[in-house]
Formats: C-alpha cells, sequence, structure tokens
C-alpha cells in the first residue's frame, strides 16, 4: 500500500508565507509526478502546481510568481513554498502521486489527506 503524508499548512496573514511538504511511503517501484490541488467544498479540485520526474513544473495561472514546487527524490517528498499569500488561496490543499509499482505496470493515482491553509487578511 502507498500512503502521502501531509504537511505544513495552518494559519497565517495576508503576505505571510507557508511551506507543505508531502511525503510518499509504501512499495512502489517509482514516482512519475508529484503535485498539489486545492478544493473549495462543491467544486472539483483543481491544480495547483506539479512536478514530474524529469524536473519539469505546472502552474496554475493564480499562483505563477508566488509559489513554487520542489522535489527531494530520494525522501520521496515534494514541497510547495508558498509565498505572498493572499486570503483566496484559503482552502485544503491535496497533494496527488502519480506511482508505478513494477517495471513496464501501470501507474497509480494517490492522493494525501489533504491539509488545511487559511489566510486571514
Amino acid at each position: 500500500q502507498v500512503q502521502l503524508v501531509e504537511s505544513g499548512g495552518g494559519l497565517v496573514q495576508a503576505g505571510g508565507s507557508l511551506r507543505l511538504s508531502c511525503a510518499a511511503s509504501g512499495s512502489f517501484l517509482s514516482i512519475l509526478a508529484m503535485g498539489w490541488y486545492r478544493q473549495t467544498p462543491g467544486i472539483e479540485r483543481d491544480l495547483v502546481a506539479n512536478i514530474r520526474s524529469d524536473g519539469s513544473t505546472n502552474y496554475a495561472d493564480s499562483v505563477k510568481g508566488r509559489f513554487t514546487i520542489s522535489r527531494d527524490n530520494a525522501k520521496n517528498t515534494v514541497y510547495l513554498q508558498m509565498n505572498s499569500l493572499k486570503p483566496e488561496d484559503t482552502v485544503v490543499y491535496y497533494c496527488k502521486a502519480l506511482i508505478r509499482k513494477q517495471t513496464g505496470g501501470p501507474t497509480y493515482q494517490y492522493w494525501g489527506q489533504g491539509t488545511q491553509v487559511t489566510v486571514s487578511s
């Protein structure tokens, strides 16, 4: 079984910073990509940022220039550095990993439990 454990959420004032972490553990061959999504109640989860195994990244337009995603392959961990936070960034953030368990096998998608980020004005 594969688990994603998130940490780093919390309460911060507008203009402040937070760093989210997500560590993958369990039995798998490789992690193809990891990313962060956010979800407003009643709305689908939207991509915030993701990073592939080759280091390439994607960002939502709303966070470009403010958020930075990075990855420590040795620790199977992805980070999201969030700077210049705005009240509209208040939402639950979820980590996602795309994982291959065996050579040539299918890929599997796993989600973390979510971490709340609250930005006060």
